[in-house]
């Protein structure tokens, strides 16, 4: 048995490849129960972001391919071919992946902090879906201390280097003033939570947000003093705005071709910059055939994102050394877990002597036996049950010469009087 991860991200594929390849927060109960029905399939969670999807599974057998198989045709019948994007890790390997996820080691934007609540969303939606045992709790626990460890001994965290940060950035070398700008921000996530901030500190006093539930648009908007409106609302809209950002989970496109070049009529060849930061995109992408219409996508960002990354570098190699301990110590607590079912066998059959011995002295206290001879008999009794069984077998094992077995019972029950290893 032993940890499987398959997964496809930034790193392996476009995003019109990874967008077919995502689940939506509804499509993920269904995915898990099926995917917990695999043959070997013991435990089972999915990580789905707009920079990648991956499945985490603890198998009882070593039949890898059905996973990509599964995913493949779940998620691209038409394309079989995409499996040549995916990777994958296996065992020791794969507690490092996550790891490293975890920290965001692996990340577009190194060091970013969105993907651990990500990664806790997604094991916390797998518990829901009773699809976790002991092994990945363990791993994702794990997974959560090693990523608190690197941000709080690493410099891992400092200097703001986000989707958010990196789209504001963008936004900056093309406006020079945004005191006079109008942002439309479509979505109220923690993305655009973050976007909203940064925009604030570069000065932007309006701001328009949209979004599906119009509470959650509210609430957000009070906090930044924006204007909150219904998706519905958004051609009315469009035209004021200078800066349109968009990071939803919506599966179907919110800016057609057709709504954004009417809207330009209107704003009388007016540029507009828009951020397309969402897997399924929001935007169409022939809106980038427009003129006026300045149109980037999440992988447009990688380059301003890659300028501002040098800092964590360095920080990012101390993280990968803590990462390679950290997975030493995951290896340990492993083993002791595999122990734990012949650590509970032992202590239940222990317990079952001690209520069956203690029944029967009891009983004999009933009897009328003297307190004396009960405590006697209860002592030598259950210590005789208790060694039975070993003592039997140490006696096995030195009639057959097998003197580690010695050796070892004397480790177990912590003997000083060790014997002395048999001369050759």
């Amino acid at each position: 048995m032993s940890f499987f991860i398959l997964g496809i991200s930034h790193a392996t594929a476009p995003v019109d490849i990874r967008e077919r390849m995502s689940f939506s927060p509804e499509q993920i109960p269904v995915a898990l129960s099926e995917l917990r029905g695999l043959e070997g399939v013991r435990e089972a969670a999915i990580l789905s972001t707009c920079n990648r999807t991956e499945i985490y599974t603890y198998l009882e057998n070593e039949n890898h391919r059905q996973i990509t198989d599964w995913l493949t045709r779940l998620r691209s019948p038409d394309d079989p071919g995409v499996s040549s994007r995916f990777y994958s890790y296996e065992g020791l390997n794969a507690a490092r992946h996550l790891f490293r996820v975890a920290c965001g080691l692996d990340s577009m934007i190194l060091g970013e902090p969105q993907i651990l609540g990500q990664i806790k969303d997604a094991y916390q939606q797998a518990q829901q879906s009773k699809t976790t045992g002991h092994f990945l709790h363990r791993l994702f626990q794990f997974a959560f201390a090693v990523a608190k460890h690197v941000r709080t001994d690493t410099r891992i965290g400092e200097h703001p280097v986000s989707v958010a940060y990196a789209s504001v950035h963008l936004a900056r070398q093309i406006f020079a003033d945004f005191s006079k700008l109008t942002a439309l921000l479509i979505g109220a996530g923690e993305t655009m939570e973050l976007v909203a901030q940064h925009l604030r500190e570069q000065g932007t006093q309006r701001m328009i947000i949209a979004n599906r539930t119009l509470s959650r648009g509210h609430e957000l908007a009070e906090r930044f003093g924006a204007y909150a409106i219904g998706l519905h609302e958004i051609p009315t809209h469009l035209g004021e705005a200078d800066i349109v950002i968009s990071a939803t989970g919506s599966p179907n496109l919110l800016l057609t071709h057709a709504t954004v070049s009417e809207v330009l009529k209107a704003r009388k060849r007016r540029p507009v910059l828009m951020m397309d930061i969402a897997v399924p995109r929001d935007i169409d992408p022939k809106v980038m055939e427009l003129s006026d219409v300045y149109l980037f996508t999440i992988d447009d960002l990688h380059s301003v994102v890659e300028n501002n990354q040098n800092s964590r570098r360095v920080a990012a190699k101390q993280a990968e050394l803590l990462i390679d301990s950290q997975v030493t110590s995951f290896i340990e607590q492993l083993r002791g877990l595999d122990a734990v079912p012949a650590i509970r066998a032992v202590r239940n059959r222990a317990s079952a002597l001690k209520e069956q011995t203690l029944q029967q002295a009891q009983q004999m206290l009933h009897a009328g036996t003297p307190p004396d001879q009960v405590l006697n008999f209860l002592a030598e009794t259950l210590t005789n049950r208790l060694m039975h069984a070993p003592t039997a077998y140490l006696r096995q094992a030195a009639n057959e010469g097998r003197d580690h077995i010695i050796r070892q019972a004397h480790e177990l029950f912590g003997l000083m009087d060790k014997p002395p290893d048999k001369q050759k």
